[in-house]
């Protein structure tokens, strides 16, 4: 900041607000704080008794906060991110399609510990829909020096994307539902509703549903037949207890595939199960889908239908964040738990 003649101050920012007073009619503010100086302005401010003001000289390697802010989201942003306009040094992402906000978090905490930068977003790993608001982006002060942005942009380079939105694939899902009072009609299924109304959410369709009772090969057999069909998920549901008579965790290993895990730190849906056999994911779900209005599912199959590879290390992460709150308004998507 430096003091100068208002002749002086052509294409120089302002640093504080100037204020004009009319007796009798107003009182208010004529220039605001961050208003680059031209040369029409020298006449009004010397009417107002200025001759000397504090600005920010934008010819000696500073970058006013309007373009400071816009250079930093399009260093950070990858794909289906979109920009709003620049208002008062700030600028907002937001998702340009339904899908799952990615956040490289090293880089973001990276970006945030440069002096004089300010860029926060919403929790990653969770459903977006489009236009949805995912991040701010700001320099504290009205002008940063060149350097400081030039230090955020390497860091971007280097893990770009921090931020970006990876979108839905259009998935068929076969569902098996195991159990033999379900396939004996002594109870009604009522995971295939919860099911569906999930599979809309995410773009995806429910292909069919087939009920192999508790016999460990057909239960292989519906699987199988599914996975020969092409689906690209089979969503198993019942038998994910240690009960004696529940076979689908047992069933799902015998398959041959690669199972990431039998069991999560997230309640409700401990007894969640991932594996994928010839490339395609087998998820075990526990009861807790078919009667909670959020649970694992909401967590993980989310990501699974970006077709991202999800390994153990993802669901140990989960454990922060994930205990449900079950809050009185759960209003799904915006919902990633305590994350």
């Amino acid at each position: 900041m430096e003091k100068v003649r208002v002749e002086d101050a052509v294409g120089m920012v302002l640093c504080h607000d100037i204020t004009e007073i009319v007796p009798g009619e107003f009182k208010g503010r004529a220039f605001a704080k961050g208003h680059i100086i031209e040369e029409k302005d020298i006449e009004k401010l010397l009417d107002l008794g200025k001759r000397h003001i504090y600005v920010w000289d934008l010819s000696k390697g500073y970058v006013h906060e309007n373009d400071a802010a816009l250079r930093m989201v399009q260093a950070a942003a990858g794909e289906n991110i979109t920009f709003s306009e620049v208002k008062e040094g700030k600028i907002e992402l937001r998702a340009a399609c339904d899908g799952v906000l990615k956040i490289d978090l090293e880089a973001l905490y990276e970006l945030n510990d440069v002096e004089e930068i300010c860029f926060a977003t919403i929790h990653g790993n969770k459903m977006v829909t489009k236009g949805k608001l995912l991040g701010g982006a700001r320099v504290i002060p009205l002008a940063v020096r060149e350097e400081i942005l030039t230090a955020f942009e390497k860091i971007s380079a280097e893990h770009r994307p921090v931020i970006s939105v990876r979108p839905f694939r259009p998935a068929k899902i076969g569902v098996v539902t195991t159990g033999s009072e379900i396939q004996s009609g002594r109870i009604q299924d009522k995971f295939w509703p919860v099911l569906e109304d999930k599979a809309a959410e995410l773009g995806a369709e429910l292909v069919g549903q087939k009920f192999p009772g508790d016999d460990p090969e057909e239960i292989t057999k519906a699987i199988r037949g599914y996975l020969d069909q092409g689906v690209d998920m089979v969503q198993v549901t019942g038998g994910m207890s240690v009960d004696p008579d529940d076979m689908t965790p047992s069933v799902i290993r015998a398959l041959g595939g690669e199972v990431i895990t039998y069991g999560t730190p997230v309640l409700p849906g401990a007894m969640f199960m991932l594996s994928y056999v010839d490339g395609v994911p087998v998820v075990g779900l526990p009861g807790c889908v078919m009667y909670s209005k959020r649970t694992v599912f909401d967590l993980i199959v989310p990501r699974l239908l970006t077709g991202e590879k999800l390994s153990k290390r993802d669901f140990v992460l989960l454990a922060h964040g994930g205990q449900c709150q079950n809050c009185p308004v759960c209003t799904y998507p915006d919902c990633g738990f305590g994350q």
